[in-house]
């Protein structure tokens, strides 16, 4: 990690207590190996929200393989444990179209968008302290795309299904042929970018 933001070792090791110890990321150890991770769904968020905020790169991707790493993550990926990029942005523009989410007065799951889930076989997850849904700023899109507890029991389905699978170790997803046609069957979208069928 060091190496690929260009500073010492300790420099690293010293950032890394600090964001520990600040509790956005939790880490343990194995031996004398130690692995971090985000410590939780509103950290991600708000990284998420950060980077929306931040202004777009000029450099372009200096190979093809980092071109392609790029769209491939503009286009479908996850957010922590929700769907991001323009397919997690679709999905809940054609949830709105459908009035299974209603941004009235702040972001709600409908009756109808409850229904749906259960449709779906998504059983609604148990009331905790993380809200049921929330939109969280995409920042390849600069729109809102759909977390919370229902979004990630909707990426989580996905996946199950096999509407989604992993790019290999990386946040990207690619839509499989069964996830373009559930999302075509079950919300209205079609085509590789997902668009609403108008």
């Amino acid at each position: 990690m060091a190496r690929h933001a260009g500073v010492a070792a300790s420099t690293a090791t010293g950032h890394l207590n600090l964001l520990v110890s600040g509790g956005l990321l939790t880490q343990e150890r194995q031996g004398r190996h130690r692995y971090v991770r985000l410590a939780d769904p509103d950290t991600a968020e708000l990284i998420e929200k950060l980077a929306s905020m931040a202004p777009r790169r000029a450099d372009p991707p200096r190979s093809l393989p980092a071109a392609n790493r790029s769209r491939a993550l503009a286009r479908a990926r996850t957010c922590y444990d929700h769907l991001a990029g323009a397919l997690g942005v679709a999905i809940t523009e054609a949830m709105t179209d459908r009035g299974l989410l209603d941004w009235g007065q702040g972001l709600t799951l409908t009756s109808d968008g409850a229904a749906w889930l259960a449709e779906l076989g998504i059983a609604q997850p148990p009331a905790t302290r993380r809200p049921p849904v929330r939109s969280c700023l995409d920042w390849t899109e600069r729109r809102p795309h759909l977390a919370g507890a229902v979004g990630a029991a909707l990426c989580r389905h996905a996946f199950d299904a096999g509407w989604i699978t992993r790019i290999g170790t990386s946040r990207a997803v690619a839509l499989t042929d069964t996830g373009k046609r559930a999302l075509k069957d079950h919300l209205g979208l079609a085509g590789e970018t997902q668009t609403p069928v108008r």
